[in-house]
């Protein structure tokens, strides 16, 4: 039932916000041409792996290596792309992972297979046993991500030792926790974030 629900959910969001979307999609394509769409591999629910689809916020040349660890000010970022990071209007086309079932509204964020690789052991099953999501509780704690990791000497290093542990514990916690009451005040306190950032 509550996959249908995100479904009928996300069908009804993309068909609300088509203008919105087809409009970044222009804006994107104007200032730096194709792929509109940014895809990447990550780890979903019992460790399937899926495209997730964002609008792309870097140069075309910047390959595949956009998504992975990027900090505040890094020179791949387009202009328009740092709007859409600092508001997450990058993350709008997950709404076709959700009605896709790769994703869910709410749920631990999806990471790369290589950052799977260095949950723990005792975590990492229990992490996947549900759907990733577009919003969960390490997302609004980390929504500073970019800025903290720009402070760093070794930023892919402090996200895999600091970052990731913590990442990986609140996920965990989200898991045991885990009922519509607790996943529509995440969603409240993420919209909060957002209009307060």
């Amino acid at each position: 039932m509550r996959r249908l629900v995100e479904a009928v959910m996300a069908l009804a969001l993309l068909a609300a916000l088509a203008p919105l979307l087809i409009l970044i999609g222009v804006i994107v394509r104007i200032e730096s041409g194709r792929p509109v769409i940014f895809r990447q591999v990550r780890v979903g629910r019992d460790g399937r792996e899926f495209e997730i689809l964002k609008f792309r916020t870097m140069r075309p040349e910047g390959g595949t290596a956009e998504g992975a660890v990027t900090v505040a000010g890094d020179p791949r970022i387009t202009v328009v792309g740092g709007v859409l990071r600092r508001t997450k209007l990058d993350e709008l086309p997950q709404l076709v992972n959700v009605l896709r079932g790769d994703m869910a509204f709410v749920g631990p964020r999806p990471e790369l297979p290589r950052y799977v690789a260095l949950w723990p052991d005792e975590l990492r099953w229990e992490i996947l046993s549900v759907a990733p999501g577009i919003t969960d509780p390490a997302s609004i704690a980390f929504r500073d991500e970019p800025a903290l990791l720009a402070q760093q000497r070794e930023p892919e290093r402090y996200y895999r030792e600091i970052v990731l542990p913590q990442k990986a514990t609140m996920y965990a916690e989200y898991v045991r926790g885990r009922c519509l009451r607790t996943d529509l005040r995440i969603v409240a306190r993420t919209v909060e974030a957002l209009v307060a950032g």
